[in-house]
């Protein structure tokens, strides 16, 4: 099968992640398993704590994911915390999407019945708990906690021995362990670079049993589920119904007319 990892980091800002990240969805790929990683390449890919920045990434984001379904990829997986463009992108292909905030949360429910967050920056919090509340998962969640990396793009840096390393590590554990104390049974670190920075690091275990999620892994094996679910399911694995209906197609080539080339899939009534 052949995955489209769509991470909302530049390349070229984020090079020690970039590389940290294939060989982490390498090692834990079934083998079969293609997985394209892609970043932002048009404008932006440093700052999407910010509303603003995200949703100017979230459109190559979109265009991506038409890609990924013209190119004949078997679902898309949306490695970023705040889940950019998951919605417009599930109601727009015919293929599984996936995304990492979605995906961390449910995994973590099956693994203890209280979940810790431990977010970047304070930035980052009404942003993480929106989705939280998307998914029903509120009450599950007994504790957010705080790194002080306001500027994102620092993360790349600890992943080379050093002062940053030891300092970010330092500040995720604090976090961590302030979770635990709230009675977190399962933490997840509420950022794609972070969660690949600690599977690097070994650390794996927040204290007291706790588990530490690597949630960039939990995408990649619930998007190899995903595939697998909607082949034996003819196709239908989303719903269309609702939230991600499509389109009728007697009103396909209106909407062609004013939009473009939009829900290439839906044949013209």
């Amino acid at each position: 099968m052949r995955l489209w990892y769509q991470s909302m980091t530049r390349p070229a800002a984020w090079p020690a992640y970039a590389e940290a990240l294939r060989r982490t969805l390498d090692r834990a790929a079934d083998p079969g398993t293609e997985i394209a990683i892609h970043g932002i390449e048009k404008r932006g890919g440093i700052g999407d704590q910010y509303r603003s920045l995200e949703f100017i990434e979230t459109i190559e984001v979109l265009e991506n994911a038409a890609r990924a379904e013209a190119e004949g990829f078997d679902a898309l997986l949306l490695g970023n915390i705040a889940d950019p463009g998951l919605r417009p992108a599930r109601e727009m292909l015919s293929i599984p999407v996936l995304g990492l905030c979605e995906t961390a949360l449910l995994t973590a429910c099956q693994m203890g019945a209280s979940i810790g967050l431990v977010i970047a920056n304070d930035k980052h919090h009404s942003r993480i708990l929106e989705n939280v509340a998307l998914t029903g998962l509120t009450t599950r969640v007994v504790g957010v906690e705080r790194m002080k990396v306001d500027r994102l793009a620092d993360l790349d840096a600890a992943f080379s021995p050093g002062e940053a390393r030891e300092r970010i590590l330092g500040q995720f554990q604090a976090a961590a362990d302030a979770c635990v104390a709230r009675g977190a049974e399962v933490v997840i670190p509420a950022a794609g670079v972070a969660m690949v920075l600690l599977a690097e690091a070994g650390i794996h275990e927040a204290g007291r049993g706790v588990p530490v999620l690597n949630a960039s892994v939990a995408l990649l094996k619930a998007g190899e589920s995903a595939v697998k679910l909607n082949r034996l399911m003819g196709g239908r694995f989303t719903s269309r119904r609702g939230a991600y209906a499509q389109p009728p197609a007697g009103q396909i080539a209106e909407l062609r007319r004013a939009y473009g080339p939009v829900f290439p899939r839906i044949a013209e009534g």
